[in-house]
This record gives C-alpha cells, sequence and structure tokens, in this order.
C-alpha cells in the first residue's frame, strides 16, 4: 500500500488544503497507485482531487517531478485531467490534477472503447505537436531499453539462442539518436492510464492520466508503443496493423524502425519478467508474448 493522506508532513497536507480547500475525505481508489502517495482527496467546496506526491529523495521522484512539469505545459486541448496545483516544497514533489471518476479502458475484441481509444491516440500528434518547451527527449527512454535489451541479449540463460538471433539482427546498427522530432509523446500508453468517462461525464470520452514518462520524440512513436496491448487484449498482429493503417500518424512511420521499437518493447517486458516484482511477472510474460508475436508477423 503506498503513503497515506495521514502519513503526509503536516506542512505539505495544510499547503494542500490553503490551495485546494479542507480535505474532508482521503481515500486510495481501486486502481491504486505507486510506492509513492495516491489519494483521492474530497474538500468541503465539493472539488474532488487525486493527490500524488513522494519524497525528494525517493527513487520514483524523478518520474513524479517530470509528470508534475509536463503539467504545467500539457496544452487545455489533451484529453486528460487538469493538475490543479504542485509544489516541491516540504521535501516532497507533490501534485493534485482533477479526479476522474471513470473505468479502464476495454481494448479486447469487439469492445466500444477500441475505436475510442484509438482515435485519441490518433489525435495527439495534432494536439501535441509542435511539443510545448520543457519536454526532455526520447532519447533517453529508448537508451534505457537498449541498455535492458543488451543486458537479456548478453545472458545466455535467459532465452532461446534462436530468439537472441532475431533480436541481435533486428537491432544491428540501431542508432537511438536518429529518433528524433518534434511531437510531445506520452510514451507509456497501456489500458491502465486510459479512463473511460460515461456519457453524462463532461469532456471526451477518453482520458490519458499519468504523464510521467512524457518526452519529445516522433509522433508515430506513440501508437507502436500503444499497439501491443491490442494483441495483449486478443486482437492478432495482423488486424492491430490493420487498425493502424488507419492512423495518419502510422502512415508516415518508417518500418525499420517500428520494428526496432517493437523488439526493445518487447524486451522490456521479457526484462521485467525476469527481474521485476513476483507479483508481476506474469503480466509481464503476458505482454512479452504479444510484442514477440507482433515481431514475428513483420519479420516472417
Amino acid at each position: 500500500m503506498g503513503i497515506q493522506w495521514e502519513q503526509l508532513p503536516q506542512s505539505l497536507r495544510d499547503d494542500v488544503e490553503m490551495h485546494l480547500g479542507v480535505v474532508i475525505k482521503a481515500a486510495a481508489p481501486a486502481r491504486g497507485h505507486t510506492a509513492g502517495a495516491g489519494v483521492r482527496l474530497l474538500h468541503e467546496n465539493r472539488r474532488s482531487t487525486w493527490l500524488k506526491a513522494c519524497p525528494t529523495g525517493h527513487p520514483i521522484a524523478r518520474i513524479y517531478e517530470r509528470e508534475r512539469r509536463i503539467g504545467l505545459i500539457l496544452p487545455v486541448a489533451v484529453p486528460a485531467p487538469r493538475m490543479q496545483w504542485s509544489s516541491t516544497a516540504h521535501g516532497w514533489i507533490a501534485m493534485a490534477h482533477t479526479f476522474i471518476d471513470g473505468r479502464t479502458a476495454d481494448l479486447s475484441p469487439g469492445s466500444p472503447d477500441v475505436p475510442k481509444a484509438l482515435k485519441t491516440v490518433a489525435s495527439l500528434g495534432d494536439l501535441l505537436t509542435p511539443c510545448p518547451p520543457g519536454a526532455p527527449p526520447l532519447l533517453g527512454h529508448v537508451r534505457n531499453l537498449v541498455g535492458k535489451a543488451h543486458s537479456l541479449l548478453d545472458d545466455l540463460d535467459t532465452m532461446r539462442s534462436t530468439d537472441r538471433a532475431i533480436y541481435t539482427e533486428v537491432l544491428d546498427g540501431f542508432d537511438p539518436g536518429t529518433l528524433t522530432g518534434t511531437t510531445l509523446l506520452h510514451f507509456t500508453l497501456y489500458p491502465g492510464v486510459l479512463r473511460m468517462v460515461g456519457p453524462n461525464a463532461t469532456g471526451p470520452a477518453t482520458l490519458i492520466l499519468d504523464w510521467g514518462f512524457a518526452c519529445q520524440g516522433p509522433a508515430w512513436v506513440e501508437p507502436v508503443m500503444f499497439a501491443p496491448w491490442l494483441i495483449c487484449a486478443g486482437h492478432s498482429p495482423q488486424r492491430t496493423e490493420s487498425m493502424l493503417t488507419d492512423l495518419a500518424v502510422w502512415q508516415s512511420a518508417p518500418d525499420d524502425q517500428v520494428t526496432r521499437m517493437i523488439a526493445l518493447w518487447t524486451l522490456l517486458h521479457r526484462y521485467k519478467a525476469a527481474v521485476g516484482p513476483t507479483s508481476a511477472r506474469a503480466a509481464h510474460e503476458h505482454a512479452a508474448r504479444a510484442g514477440r508475436a507482433w515481431l514475428g508477423h513483420r519479420i516472417s
């Protein structure tokens, strides 16, 4: 369980209440959160916010700080909860967004959420180009992915030699520095950050949460990093690529770079399945199988 409202420093809680209103109820919604604080606050002025906070020295502080900075520059037109307040005082990185009462997107075949989610993903390229100033480049993320990929490929016990040969060939000569662009990317779109709001809610049908990995890069990277989750949900690689073909941003994607990013996405989940928390390993193994199926479709 993450850090609760009552466990936060009194000075931080006072700051929250001074800017957003006295808190009359605090609860952690079922969707959970990371090791920091993730709490729904109900204020006496009937405002409802989602508070995220972590100590400045915490290992995930850089992710919180990036999300806080992105919240300051994210265009109003983007379908995302608005950041109402943020702070780096009190030894904590904290931010409060409008709380969205909805549900996680269902990406399974036949779900009405699928076309809505794809439409939202497709819209981001236009809404976030040019990239607002202040976002870090994609290069840092890709170098991290390449590092994890090579740590797996160098471990002769982690995968079959045939798989190792395939990944090595796909990534041979890959230069992360070539992935430049002028679009702000969420970069980690998956069902859990796609919040579906009901027909009586104000705003778009799909809202995008958690911008802690946002970066600047080419617009086509967004659908590539999202598409494996469609395969995880039950779509075939062929059907997934067919759906992507309808997206203008996909049509400009270079085939070789797309294949390399799929390989990196897959190896990331293989890495997490090997070294991540035991409770999450099965989910990462499932994701890695989906990514490998897509990679196999493209290189067959």
